[in-house]
C-alpha cells in the first residue's frame, strides 16, 4: 500500500486490511508547517498502537529524525546506501516532542552533511 499526502482516514482505512509494510511517499508534502506536525503525531500515534513497519520516502530530515527509528541516506544516482543512522533520543516520544530533543539538531546536522548539499 502506497499512500500519498496522508490523511489519518485514508491510513485507517489502509491499516484495516492489515499489511504486514506500509510505504508512505512524502506522505505530508502537500501540508503547510503547522499542519504537517500535528498530523505526524496523529499519524506516529497509529502506527505504533497498530505495530506496523512503515517505509517512508521523505526530504525533510527534521521529518525522519524526529519520526523513525532508522534514517537511510541515499547518494545521487546511481543511487547507494550512503549512511545508516539509528536514531537514539534519549526520550523517544511523538514526533513533535522528538523535536526538542537535545540529540534532534546532532542527528539532523549530521544528515544534512551527508546529503553534500551545495548552496
Amino acid at each position: 500500500m502506497c499512500v500519498h499526502c496522508i490523511h489519518p482516514t485514508a491510513l485507517i482505512r489502509t491499516l484495516a486490511i492489515h499489511p504486514d509494510i506500509l510505504l508512505l511517499d512524502e506522505p505530508f508534502s502537500a501540508l503547510d508547517a503547522m499542519t504537517r506536525v500535528a498530523l505526524s503525531d496523529d499519524v506516529y500515534h497509529m502506527i505504533k498502537k497498530e505495530g506496523k513497519t512503515v517505509i517512508m520516502v521523505t526530504h525533510d530530515i527534521a521529518e525522519a529524525v524526529s519520526l523513525s527509528d532508522e534514517v537511510v541516506v541515499l547518494s545521487k544516482r546511481p543511487t547507494t546506501i550512503k549512511k545508516i543512522y539509528t536514531i537514539d533520543l534519549e526520550k523517544k516520544n511523538t514526533p513533535t516532542e522528538n523535536r526538542k530533543s537535545k540529540e534532534f539538531s546532532v542527528y539532523y546536522d549530521k544528515i544534512w552533511r551527508d546529503l553534500d548539499v551545495h548552496i
